[in-house]
């Protein structure tokens, strides 16, 4: 992990690739979780029989929310800011699934800070570019631009 002391620090990693996360396993129980947690069951990722049956490779595929909803995640684990009081969800922009994720796959994040911009009176917004890698895979699973609010 790479901590930061201030907002300056940050700033002056404008480009700069932070770090890739540890790696996560997207096992089916975790996919079925998801997949009740937002009424998307779609067979693709929940009926492992079908899947074995209709999906190349076999397997069912982890939504590609799911894939973004570790941004977090790999975001937190890479990157430390000290003396925050919070940070805050902005939103995202530039997000491309590019890869399917089959159950029982790693996924890992590569974090990138592509911009920072002071919020008066005391916060900084921060885009980060983020690679989620499949462990072994030729091409990411997703590649987006989340942008964060920090306050200290």
């Amino acid at each position: 992990m790479r901590m930061f002391s201030d907002f300056n620090e940050i700033k002056s990693a404008i480009g700069t690739e932070i770090g890739a996360s540890e790696w996560i396993e997207i096992t089916q129980a975790r996919i079925n979780q998801f997949a009740e947690a937002t009424c998307d069951e779609q067979w693709i990722h929940v009926d492992q029989e079908r899947a074995s049956k209709e999906m190349p490779g076999g397997k069912t595929i982890a939504h590609g929310l799911l894939s973004l909803a570790l941004a977090p995640l790999f975001i937190r684990s890479v990157i430390g800011l000290k003396g925050l009081r919070n940070t805050l969800n902005y939103g995202a922009d530039r997000i491309r699934y590019l890869a399917p994720v089959p159950a029982g796959s790693r996924l890992r994040g590569r974090v990138t800070v592509a911009e920072a911009e002071d919020v008066p009176p005391d916060g900084l917004r921060v885009n980060y570019h983020l690679v989620i890698e499949i462990e072994g895979g030729k091409k990411p699973a997703c590649v987006a631009e989340l942008i964060a609010l920090h306050y200290r």
